[in-house]
């Protein structure tokens, strides 16, 4: 069965996401939001640089809300960068939800597991869910897959668990996003800039919502969640892709949140995130010859430890995962389309692969 589907945003995520749509047989391209003047009035083929590949498709990316939410799509895809602006994304997803319109986000990963969230965001949702009856679910890779999916699927060959420890440890550098990423990490900052991850509650909002849902899923209740955040410094200046990192500057970040309890770290998510592989080399690295790994640790009898690698098209590893966070959202439009409506979690869906088979 074929989904009518919006692309809202061309970004980062939306890029990406556009060009899987349009590959994709599947899914049927209605409508294209974009928010650059100078993307709107293009096809979509143009944005998606798919021209020669898949042929213009009729289909023009605008800003008018009501012109495509007059398209009655079964799904909005929706990949806006939206944790910096809260206040006009919760607004703008509502009005899709009200419209009837189901949403899959890579955006707003405060609400990756909703009873987690900050009822202020969720609310508002809610209602509009309600009232559209319609449903919203927010996913990616990580936060995402990497602390959801894998831990769920390891925890399958445990018996006694003593930790649940999920890793994302990458090398940054070619992640071109040094407006967000970057300064919300603090890379190519002094020592004495405030990274927004560093303020004490932020790391919680954002990755914590993965640990409480692992925590949920087993029946934990967790005293509390402990953060920790952490940078090195370039000892001399180099270039990325990203962004020139002078001397003295963060080149590395290590951060988890911790689920406690009984004064003891049970489940746990870790981030080292570098722009260049040798950069603090006493904290967690990537397996030899790898660039960037997800990992899931089982600590216990038996213990298990699951690696995940993605490539993208281009070869490179930060595209990768730009693209899985991209189909983990695409892949769950269909069970999205049927669910009963509302916020849900990975949690709350079934299996949801990809079925786009090439013979």
């Amino acid at each position: 069965m074929s989904h009518r589907v919006i692309q809202w945003g061309t970004g980062n995520v939306g890029y990406h996401s556009l060009r899987h749509i349009l590959r994709h047989p599947d899914f049927e391209l209605v409508g294209l939001h974009a928010f650059s003047k100078n993307k709107i009035g293009k096809d979509a083929a143009e944005i998606a640089g798919l021209v020669d590949e898949v042929g213009l498709t009729g289909v023009v990316a605008t800003d008018d809300v009501d012109e495509l939410l007059a398209l009655k799509p079964d799904a909005v895809v929706y990949t806006v960068k939206a944790e910096t602006r809260p206040h006009e994304v919760i607004p703008e997803l509502a009005r899709i939800l009200e419209a009837g319109v189901n949403v899959v986000s890579s955006s707003m990963i405060y609400l990756i597991y909703p009873p987690h969230a900050d009822p202020a965001m969720s609310g508002p949702l809610e209602k509009a869910c309600a009232a559209g009856g319609s449903t919203l679910f927010i996913s990616g890779i990580d936060p995402g897959f990497s602390g959801d999916v894998l831990p769920l699927a390891a925890l399958q060959m445990a018996d006694r668990v003593e930790e649940i420890r999920v890793q994302e440890l990458c090398d940054y550098s070619t992640y071109e996003d040094p407006e967000f990423t970057g300064v919300s990490f603090g890379f190519g900052r002094a020592p004495d800039y405030e990274p927004p991850i560093g303020i004490p509650g932020i790391l919680r909002t954002g990755w914590g919502g993965m640990v409480r849902m692992i925590a949920d899923a087993l029946g934990i209740e967790l005293d509390d969640m402990r953060e920790s955040f952490e940078r090195a410094y370039a000892e001399s200046a180099f270039d990325t892709p990203m962004m020139h990192v002078p001397a003295g500057t963060c080149e590395a970040v290590h951060f988890q949140i911790e689920g406690m309890v009984d004064g003891k770290p049970v489940i746990v998510t870790e981030h080292v995130n570098r722009l260049r592989l040798d950069s603090a080399p006493h904290w967690p690295r990537p397996p030899a010859g790898r660039s960037g790994v997800h990992r899931c640790i089982i600590t216990g009898n038996p213990s298990v430890q699951l690696e995940c690698f993605v490539t993208g098209e281009d070869g490179d590893h930060n595209t990768g995962g730009v693209q899985a966070t991209a189909m983990r959202i695409i892949n769950a439009i269909p069970e999205v389309c049927e669910h009963r409506g509302g916020l849900i979690s990975t949690l709350d869906l079934p299996y949801t692969p990809s079925r786009n088979i090439v013979a």
